[in-house]
This record gives C-alpha cells, sequence and structure tokens, in this order.
C-alpha cells in the first residue's frame, strides 16, 4: 500500500524487453539508499506498483553515484498503463510501500493502476497550475468533486468534474517534487481511483439489485 506522497524522481537508465516484448526489464536510478532496498520490494513507479529484482549503486564511472533498482514490466501493464511509453531517459515518480506507523498523508492507494487519463488543458496560474484531464466513462463515475485521485502516483484532490473530464489543482510544493511541472496538453498519465469510491460504487450496485 501507499500514500500518493511522492519521495523521489527516478530515472529509467535501462530498457531491455523480453518474452518477445511481452516483457520489460528497466532500470530505474534514484536517490534511496540501496541498502533499504530488498529484492522483492515494492515501489510505485508513476502510481504502478512494481516488484524490484535487484538492486545496486552506479559504479564510480557515473559522477552521480545514484542507486539503481530493476524491475519487471509484465503484458497487463504495459497494456493498462502508461508503461507502454516508457523509454530511456524517462523520469517517473517514486514511492516506497508504506510501512505500519508512517504518517498516511495523502490517502490510501494500492498501486494498481485503473487506467489513463489524458490532459486536456493546461492553465498556468500565479504559482499554481490547473489541469483538465479526461477519462473513460467506466472510470469516471468514481470521480467525485473533493474526492481524492491517484494521478501517475500523486494523490490529488479533484477540483471539478463534468461528465468524464474533471480538473486538479497543483501547488507549488509539488510541481516542484514532482514530474507533474513537465505536464502538457496531451500527455498521458496513470489513474487509480479511490478505494473507497470504488467499494461504495460496488456496495450500491449489490443494494440495488
Amino acid at each position: 500500500m501507499f500514500t500518493g506522497i511522492v519521495t523521489d524522481i527516478g530515472e529509467i537508465v535501462s530498457f531491455t524487453p523480453t518474452a518477445q516484448g511481452q516483457l520489460h526489464r528497466l532500470r530505474i536510478a534514484c536517490r534511496y539508499d540501496q541498502s533499504t532496498i530488498a529484492d522483492g520490494a515494492s515501489i510505485a513507479c508513476n502510481g504502478v506498483c512494481l516488484t524490484v529484482v535487484g538492486s545496486g549503486v552506479a559504479d564510480g564511472r557515473d559522477s552521480k553515484q545514484r542507486t539503481w533498482f530493476d524491475v519487471d514490466t509484465a503484458a497487463e501493464t504495459l497494456a493498462l498503463t502508461t508503461a507502454k511509453h516508457w523509454k530511456v531517459g524517462t523520469r517517473l515518480n517514486l514511492e516506497r510501500a508504506l510501512k505500519i506507523g508512517d504518517e498516511l498523508g495523502g490517502h490510501i492507494v494500492a498501486g494498481h493502476a485503473d487506467g489513463v487519463a489524458t490532459i486536456v488543458s493546461r492553465e498556468d496560474l500565479p504559482d499554481m497550475a490547473r489541469f483538465v484531464l479526461s477519462t473513460t466513462r467506466e472510470l469516471a463515475r468514481f470521480i467525485a468533486t473533493k474526492g481524492s485521485i491517484t494521478l501517475d502516483g500523486v494523490s490529488l484532490t479533484i477540483n471539478t468534474v463534468a461528465d468524464v473530464t474533471f480538473s486538479v489543482l497543483i501547488i507549488p510544493h509539488t510541481l516542484d517534487v514532482t514530474t507533474i511541472g513537465s505536464w502538457k496538453a496531451g500527455d498521458e498519465v496513470n489513474i487509480e481511483v479511490d478505494l473507497m469510491a470504488r467499494y461504495a460504487a460496488r456496495l450500491t450496485e449489490m443494494t440495488v439489485s
């Protein structure tokens, strides 16, 4: 489980398609302490929970001396998320898995992206940015004004909703410490709807039936 509070921005430094392109092995550079990353650990990458299959520290030829970890993205992840567009140089919002006793600064996030939202427009305001996004009708039914949503792994509050479009306002801190500052109209982002909204909708469906 995660909270949607990004703790680092990673960068894909190598990309290896395997299994006839149905699996991608990624090496992601980050600033985490390598000694704290265990094989099998979960790290959310742009909101997608991925399993660490190896880690290390860049050798002396890399002046950045950054930690790296390897993950695999499987066919379902490639089909449902923006991982299909990732390549060497892609920057990713990273979050380590929640520990018991950690502060829940955002909202409960599973790291299981439900699909993709497309940025319709970006409006730069004084010290903030307003984004309008669209998604599928299936996911839009879980999106409500003042509710929570996760976009590329970032916990955000929904500002307005109109049919299958919705908007979010991004504060300066979030623009600085995540990849949101580089978003533009036409970009696709991973979306995870609020678990509570999903459960409430399911309960309503069962009650009605």
